[in-house]
Formats: structure tokens, sequence, C-alpha cells
């Protein structure tokens, strides 16, 4: 049997009304009773658009011109927006971008989890330009274009972006994507390099470069000179995360400062911290504030990665207990607690989705927890919180869906209220959406 044939994708562009903007950051409009999402377009909006990809229950378009626009709409900053996939929202002031957030999260509440705050927090918000030190660069050589090319995909396929800067991007990198280019062009082995993992604390800046093929003497010295005249700090990765090496005199200390809290924490090229640096204080800060630690709490901190909220949680507490499932966080966790003169704080490694029971925190009481999960979010542990004393609950989520659902589940079935809830704008210019909620026990 032959299979179906795809139905064709119409060539004359259409006008139509956007109705709103959806939690990807596209438009979205119906024509003849079909949902069509627009790349570009904004709520409010008369635009012709051009087809892009026609699929059974939605179509998938692209702004060609705006014919009236919103009065939220600004020029993009970044002369890549809309072939480079790595934003979505440039076109769309940054006021209003986080205001969408806001009521983002408030529609997921609302729907998913049946619950609504008693108040909003004001958003969180810092720098939007040039905030990112954590990132994961593409890098492929085009023979057509007769170069490597550094970056993020394009918008709605695997290709990468032809990229001559990177305004979200700390400058250190961003403004030197085509420099980096070069020198990879210039490596025996610029076939055999798909990726660049970069990792900036708040002075030295790492290139992780992965590469399929050990570097030739006189690569590494490319490398090296790169490094020299730019201020990376260069590393290798030859196969697992295990094998990420320093090349001879590039190791370094990567660290970041939490000025607030006397706290100052060490961190690997590969391990998982904030993207925004600037912003993150400002998380913590917060987040402490609303969990009003006091001298006798004793403190549980889930998810608690190298210890970013634990160690100023224990700079209040009478003691904190930070649990991790990467082993290897949890000893820097360690070490970043006896560097700080902390002596309140204990760490142990568990897989916070599996069975806990046996775990030796779980026989004891806290007053406070604090979660912060992945996108996965923290229904498997929700449970136990009511049996370990928890009264007071401050959850920070990448992502609203699951922490929706896990208020559901602490409101309406495990006797905790929700007392507030904001979003945090940890990547401006994309509709990626960060938050904060408070929870009490019902008294």
């Amino acid at each position: 049997m032959s299979r179906r044939s795809k139905k064709p994708i119409p060539q004359a562009p259409v006008e139509a009304e956007i109705e709103s903007l959806t939690h990807e950051g596209r438009g979205l409009t119906h024509v003849d009773g079909k949902t069509v999402f627009v790349d570009g377009a904004l709520a409010g909006e008369r635009v012709r658009f051009r087809y892009r990809r026609v699929q059974r229950r939605f179509d998938e378009a692209v702004v060609e011109e705006v014919l009236s626009a919103s009065p939220d709409r600004v020029d993009p900053k970044c002369p890549h927006f809309g072939v480079c996939g790595g934003c979505s929202l440039q076109h769309l002031d940054a006021q209003a971008q986080i205001r969408i957030k806001q009521e983002s999260l408030q529609d997921v509440f609302t729907r998913m989890g049946k619950v609504e705050p008693e108040r909003w927090l004001a958003p969180l918000t810092a720098e939007h330009w040039g905030y990112r030190r954590k990132a994961r660069l593409g890098v492929r050589r085009v023979a057509k274009k007769g170069r490597t090319l550094v970056g993020f995909r394009e918008r709605g396929n695997s290709f990468l972006a032809d990229l001559t800067r990177c305004e979200v991007l700390h400058p250190m990198v961003g403004d030197r994507l085509q420099v980096i280019g070069d020198t990879i062009d210039q490596m025996s082995i610029r076939d055999q390099l798909p990726q660049i993992e970069v990792a900036m604390g708040d002075a030295a800046c790492v290139l992780v470069f992965r590469v399929m093929q050990t570097p030739t003497p006189e690569d590494e010295a490319l490398l090296l000179e790169l490094g020299e005249r730019k201020g990376f700090r260069i590393y290798l990765q030859e196969g697992g995360i295990d094998t990420v090496r320093p090349l001879p005199g590039q190791e370094t200390a990567l660290s970041f400062s939490l000025p607030n809290h006397d706290v100052e924490l060490d961190f690997l090229p590969t391990d998982f911290t904030q993207v925004n640096l600037e912003l993150n204080r400002r998380m913590v800060d917060q987040a402490l504030g609303l969990l009003q630690v006091e001298q006798g709490d004793r403190v549980l901190d889930l998810f608690c990665g190298l210890g970013n909220f634990t160690l100023p949680l224990a700079r209040q507490a009478a003691e904190v207990v930070g649990v991790e499932g990467d082993a290897g966080l949890v000893a820097r966790a360690l070490a970043n607690a006896e560097r700080n003169g902390i002596g309140n704080a204990s760490f142990h490694t568990a897989d916070l989705y599996g069975e806990l029971d046996h775990q030796p925190w779980m026989r004891q009481s806290f007053s406070k927890v604090l979660l912060d999960p992945p996108r996965s979010g923290a229904l498997q542990v929700l449970d136990w919180l009511p049996r370990l004393g928890i009264d007071r609950i401050l959850y920070v989520s990448c992502y609203p869906a699951t922490l929706a659902r896990d208020a559901d589940r602490l409101v309406n079935a495990l006797g905790y209220e929700l007392r507030a809830a904001g979003v945090m704008d940890m990547f401006p210019h994309t509709a990626h959406v960060e938050s904060m909620a408070l929870f009490e026990r019902r008294s």
C-alpha cells in the first residue's frame, strides 16, 4: 500500500488577525477553522504570512509582512532574529515579555493546578542583553560557505544559523563567534568538532571543545593561541563527561558569588549552574526572604545542586540538609561549604525520584523545605513533606506545567495553601518561563 501523499503547502500569502500569543511565543490564528501558528507575529496584529508546514491538526507559518503592528512590537536588536532559533521574542518589548510570562503562569495554575495564589509577586528581572554565561553551541563546517559556523540552530530545522554575533550571550563569547569559527577552520579536525560548551563564572570563561578525533599538536596550538588572544581557557572533551580536561596550562577555577550572603561557589565547566548570574542572585535573595528562615529552623533543600540555595540558607538556619542525585555536584557542595566556613550544612546523594525510605535524612524532622527540581518537577517527593513536619515550602520551577501539577497536589490533597507566586526572567527574549511559589501548611 502506498503512503498517503502529503498535503501540498499553499504558496499564496494569507492575511489574518492574530488572536493570541502561545506559550512558545508564536502568534495564533485560525484560517477556515484550522489553527495556524505564526512565527514572528504578536497578539492583536494583522499580518500577511506564508505557510511553512501543513499538518493534520494545525499548520505552521511565518510572518511575511506586519500590516497593523502591536504597540508592544519593537525592532529586534539581533540581525539574525527570525533565522536563529536561540531567541523567539526579540520583537516583543521586554516589559511585555515578562507580563506575558506571568499571564502564562496564571493560566496553567488555573487550568492544570486548579489553584490561585493569594498574591502575585512582582516579576524578577535583570539585564536582558549579554546575560547568558552558560551555553551549548553547535559547530559545523559548511563547504558551500567555505567556512565553519558556530552558534545556535536555525528556527524550525537542524541547520546551524550563520551568525556574526549573539546578543544574549555574554559579549566575551557572543561578539567572537566568527573568530572562534575561523580558528576551527584552520584545524585538521575541523569536521570532527561538533560542539562547544561555554561556561563562565564571575570572571574566567572556559570553552570546552567536544572532539570526535584527537587534535594534533598543531590543532592544540591553534586553540591555545585563540585562548591567549581572547582570554578563554581551553578544555577538550574526547568522550563522555569524565573525559573533559584542560589543555596544558589552561586549568582554571570557575566561581560565582552571592554577595548578600557572603558565599562564593566553585563549579566545574560541565556542572549545572544558572545561565544568568545576576538574576540568580536576585532569585536566591527572594527565595530566602519568602521562606523566612529563623535561627532555630532545620531546613531541607531538595535538588540542591552544588549548594546555590543551601549555603545561603545555612547562614540563617540552625541546620540545612541538601539532597541531590548527582554525586559530583554533592562533592562540589561539600567543598563549597568548607571553603565558605559553613559547618551547619550537610549533603546527601539520593535519587529523589526513587525509593527514599532508607535515607537517613528521611528519619529527621524539618520546619521548611526548598525545592528546585528539573523540568520533571517534584511530584514524587511531595507526599513526604507533611510527614517530615514541613510547614513552609519554597518551590523554584523551570517549567510551569509541572509546577501547576505539583501545586494541585500540595493544595488540593496535602493541606497546603499557595500564598504567593511569580515569574523570573532567567531567559529574556525566549518563551522559557521560570517561576517561584510559596506554600504554607493550613493551620
